[in-house]
């Protein structure tokens, strides 16, 4: 097991992201575990939490198997760009193959940077917040979760974002997933 000391490695403090995780293909769980894992393991990256794991309904194409997905809350001295850069290279170690893929489509890991504690962008590679993270309910429903039982996360620049989950709805095509259940 890995473990991080992001926050006093380089004298740089560490920001607060959250980063939803998700994938279809595959052992979904085991996929997804191994990226928890090398995401520990990775330099300037600090697990501070995450939610509980759900099954969720496919968006877009909906003929392909259901998803696993949790929304994970980090601490990072990594760039927002550097950040993405790393869960790009865990979506590929994962096989995922972002230039073959149709849009929505199956895959074994997709890795989204959420929010980003204190930045927002708009480039042609990264947008912050994520651009479609208030319209999916597999995303809103896990972070709803990790932000409502976790002190870790009561930084004022969460303020905001709790108060948009308060009033976002609930769906209830997102189920509660046990590694048990398959």
């Amino acid at each position: 097991m890995c473990t991080s000391t992001c926050p006093s490695v380089t004298g740089i403090r560490a920001r607060q992201a959250f980063i939803g995780i998700g994938g279809n293909l595959g052992d979904r769980w085991t996929v997804i575990r191994s990226a928890l894992a090398d995401l520990a393991c990775t330099p300037g990256i600090m697990l501070a939490g995450a939610s509980s794991v759900y099954e969720t309904a496919p968006v877009g194409v909906l003929d392909q198997p259901k998803f696993l997905n949790l929304v994970l809350g980090i601490e990072t001295t990594l760039a927002p760009e550097r950040l993405l850069e790393v869960l790009r290279t865990l979506e590929a170690a994962a096989g995922r193959r972002r230039e073959h893929e149709v849009r929505w489509g199956p895959r074994p890991l997709d890795l989204d940077l959420l929010l980003y504690e204190g930045e927002t962008r708009t480039g042609p590679e990264l947008i912050l917040p994520h651009p479609r993270m208030w319209e999916r309910a597999f995303v809103l429903v896990p972070l709803r979760e990790l932000l409502s039982r976790s002190a870790q996360f009561d930084r004022p620049f969460w303020a905001e974002v709790r108060t948009r989950l308060a009033e976002a709805p609930v769906d209830a095509g997102v189920v509660p997933w046990a590694p048990h259940a398959g």
